[in-house]
């Protein structure tokens, strides 16, 4: 291994290493892999053309040449919440269901901008042969609420004898929010069948950094708290639910695709990651559900790319995101707010396996792109994709701390080659505002209305080696 690469290697590991965790896009999953998938708004996956097109099929290196490649985002979502004054008597709706009301608040996000790297390389063993291995961060969520006010019924946690009380925070807690990043080590083999077909296989270890804060005043709904205490005597506390710092967890997973290439006009192409097995966050256990698992969702890509001639190509592509498969994801609120907790099985409180999340649901995305080889130098890129955002409006209240309610993204980007034949390339993503409203599951009678606007560029360069 030369200098170049040595070089080359480690700064792509310390890069990935050092990302901070945020980008909140497709749900918590980026809208593109690699700066001129991104600038593709996601699509592109029968149009191979950087290394990092192993994230989404591993297939693909097959058709890419032998390069380094190394980039950084600056990702911003600019994000705030806001709740309605409360109309509740003060008294629980349903058995469990106790009163809870979020301010009125109206706070906007304090953490708004992150850097997001990457690091991929291939090589060429022989003409058929193909290995690739990249870092990268994907997915993340980084969210601080300063301020704001909480009031807890008398009856809150179905605790008798306490009184009514405002505190600070969101939640009650101070500062509220979560701090979630991911991080990927992919090894890539790819084969080429002929010169059209080709499949690949990628083993992938993931790494997981996590941190909440502001929400110790659930403690009531723990299995922890549940399991040990009565309304008497109230047991110790619950310790791995809030204000822990960053705890870690690992795991791995693997992916597996296609790539066939038609003729000189027509691609198509797909790929599978698996659901990432992960160990669990142990200092927040008594948040997530199955005692603080908190796996990555599996998720498909598929596409088709055509050339009309040598200058465009034109790209569509349909991703599937499993958010199904995490349960600390997909859990509904239900378990708390309907009194199962407390009356049907502790294993619907929070930690429990059946326990609250974000009960976010599976999305599909739908992407667009197209890129012009304008001359020799330059290549000009575009892309648009769409999807339905992943929080229902019956689950707001959990959801203030992780508001992924983006739907679409527009995205334009370049190439341009240099002398030397290496590349520089450039992406910028503008998610335009959504909003999303619904009732606070804790005091029906208020409203929570999330926001949420984004912005992204990124700029990479190529070695061509």
């Amino acid at each position: 291994m030369n200098t170049r690469i040595r070089t080359a290697l480690g700064l792509g590991i310390a890069l990935a290493l050092a990302t901070g965790g945020a980008s909140a896009t497709n749900g918590y999953y980026m809208h593109g892999m690699g700066t001129k998938n991104k600038a593709q708004a996601g699509a592109g996956i029968a149009d191979p053309q950087e290394v990092l097109i192993l994230a989404t099929n591993p297939a693909g290196i097959a058709f890419v040449p032998e390069s380094i490649d190394a980039g950084l985002a600056i990702f911003s979502p600019m994000r705030e919440y806001s709740t309605s004054a409360s109309q509740a008597p003060g008294a629980c709706f349903a058995p469990g269901q106790c009163l809870l009301t979020v301010g009125p608040n109206d706070i906007a996000s304090q953490n708004e901008f992150f850097p997001i790297p990457h690091f991929a390389m291939n090589w060429a063993l022989s003409d058929a042969d193909f290995l690739a291995t990249a870092f990268y961060a994907r997915g993340g969520m980084n969210t601080k609420w300063e301020g704001g006010t909480v009031t807890y019924d008398p009856s809150f946690g179905m605790m008798p004898g306490a009184t009514a009380q405002t505190f600070d925070g969101t939640f009650g807690d101070g500062t509220a929010g979560v701090d979630l990043m991911q991080g990927f080590l992919n090894l890539t083999y790819a084969r080429k069948f002929s010169d059209q077909f080709s499949l690949g296989a990628s083993a992938i270890l993931a790494v997981q950094r996590f941190e909440a804060r502001g929400v110790e005043r659930f403690y009531p709904f723990t299995k922890t708290f549940v399991s040990t205490s009565t309304p008497t005597a109230p047991g110790e506390m619950p310790r791995n639910l809030s204000d822990n710092g960053h705890d870690m967890s690992y795991g791995y997973g693997a992916s597996v695709g296609f790539q066939w290439n038609l003729n000189d006009m027509f691609s198509v192409a797909a790929g599978y990651t698996t659901k990432m097995s992960m160990s669990e966050f142990n200092d927040y256990s008594d948040l997530f559900a199955e005692h603080g698992d908190f796996d990555m969702p599996s998720t498909w890509q598929a596409g088709i790319a055509v050339r009309p001639n040598d200058d465009w190509t034109l790209m569509f592509d349909v991703q599937g995101i499993s958010y199904s498969d995490a349960a600390s994801v997909s859990n509904g609120i239900e378990g708390l707010t309907e009194g199962k907790c407390r009356f049907v099985s502790v294993e619907y409180c929070l930690g429990g396996n059946k326990g609250a999340g974000f009960g976010w649901e599976d999305m599909t995305v739908y992407k667009l792109g197209a890129s012009w080889d304008y001359s020799d130098t330059w290549t000009w890129r575009a892309g648009f994709s769409t999807t339905d955002q992943p929080i229902p409006k019956d689950q707001m209240t959990f959801n203030i701390l992780a508001p992924g309610v983006m739907e679409e993204h527009f995205t334009v980007g370049f190439t341009q080659k240099l002398d030397s034949g290496n590349e520089v390339n450039f992406s910028f993503m503008f998610a335009p505002n959504v909003k999303v409203k619904g009732p606070q599951n804790f005091d029906p009678t208020q409203s929570v209305t999330f926001e949420m606007t984004q912005v992204e560029a990124e700029l990479s360069y190529s070695w061509k080696r």
